[in-house]
């Protein structure tokens, strides 16, 4: 997923635990009995209180079909019982193609859906998709991607900084090899944005080695389906196996793809994926898999849904149109494999509340 870039934090990040509980005021929320504490989910600051979503229709649009965006089915449904909403979707086209994901905008909008959270399938056109959504009178998010380029035409982004969480995995890949050796990187389209950052962050960690870790090989265009994935993997590993230390994968199929071809080759390979496959993460309980780095695909859909309604009632409005929000990324390791979610559920309370006190001003 695509974050535009930043600055690049120094330093070896291990592991990101976050503290629980962010919300700094209670407000009673819309449908709480009398005298009852507002649900957790609830909890915001600055005024940010739903009072009716009823006329609220919420549609989450990915720019295709990718095992990443499932997590946004079950969070905008349990958004919609939580803020009272009128009707929440998800839906997305069978490829990915601006052209039909525009059509399928087009149609939502027409069968009554009036606010869209959207990962837009081209980074440098879909700016135009945004900017005609919002000339209807309809809040637009950018959803775990932001367009590239220096303007955003949604209302907001809310998105992984990718080129920070490809920082994180090559450090923490680096950290196993025990700061030497050859790293090779595995992502996804090479003519994508966020591939170009992914690739910036993983040159960065390598950079600050001094030479004592060679980026063997960069692999990119290897994400289109896990078949894709696997037969990359197997070229790479029959070639250059033996001499391969560590592999950093930034994308997903090229990550479960790595983490099956070590662990039935029997390479000493350290394997740093992305995302919570059930593969990957069962490959670090049983050691086979060294780390992953999780984004946040629930607190983008939940976090975005909420905002949406509240600017779809005009009770709030984004206080710099455009703005670009880090959705968390979270280095996974044997150590919190077991509890990690713990931190993204922090992560998603602390962005609700950097939301109500920051992002919107509620009148």
């Amino acid at each position: 997923m695509r974050f535009p870039t930043r600055s690049v934090l120094p330093g070896v990040v291990a592991a990101v635990v976050l503290a629980s509980g962010t919300a700094a005021c209670t407000y009673k929320n819309s449908g709480t009995e009398s005298g009852g504490q507002a649900a957790p989910a609830a909890r915001t600051g600055g005024g940010a209180e739903l009072v009716d979503g009823s006329r609220t229709k919420v549609a989450l649009v990915p720019g295709g079909a990718h095992p990443y965006f499932q997590p946004w089915k079950a969070a905008v449904t349990t958004a919609r019982k939580t803020y009272g909403l009128g009707a929440v979707t998800f839906d997305e086209t069978a490829e990915w193609d601006q052209q039909k994901q525009n059509n399928l905008l087009s149609t939502l909008a027409a069968r009554g859906y009036n606010s869209f959270g959207v990962f837009g399938v081209s980074p440098t056109d879909i700016n135009s998709t945004f900017a005609d959504l919002r000339s209807q009178g309809f809040p637009v998010a950018s959803l775990g991607s932001c367009p590239a380029g220096d303007k955003d035409e949604a209302d907001f982004c809310l998105s992984t900084d990718v080129e920070l969480a490809a920082y994180k995995a090559s450090k923490a890949a680096i950290e196993a090899m025990g700061g030497r050796g050859t790293l090779v990187h595995l992502t996804g389209n090479n003519v994508d944005a966020n591939t170009q950052l992914r690739i910036k962050g993983v040159t960065q960690a390598v950079k600050e080695t001094g030479g004592k870790v060679k980026l063997l090989q960069t692999i990119t265009d290897i994400d289109t389906d896990l078949q894709t994935a696997q037969k990359a993997v197997s070229d790479l590993m029959a070639a250059k196996g033996d001499r391969i230390t560590g592999i950093v994968a930034t994308a997903y199929n090229p990550a479960v793809a790595a983490a099956a071809a070590v662990s039935t080759s029997g390479s000493k390979a350290k394997v740093i994926a992305i995302d919570d496959d059930a593969k990957i993460l069962s490959g670090i309980k049983q050691g086979t898999v060294t780390a992953t780095v999780v984004q946040n695909p629930v607190g983008q859909a939940e976090v975005g849904t909420w905002a949406l309604a509240l600017l779809q009632t005009k009770q709030c409005a984004v206080r710099s149109p455009g703005v670009e929000v880090d959705s968390g990324s979270f280095v996974v390791t044997k150590a919190n494999v077991s509890g990690y979610d713990k931190a993204r559920q922090a992560k998603t309370a602390q962005l609700k509340q950097q939301f109500a006190d920051k992002i919107l001003s509620c009148g």
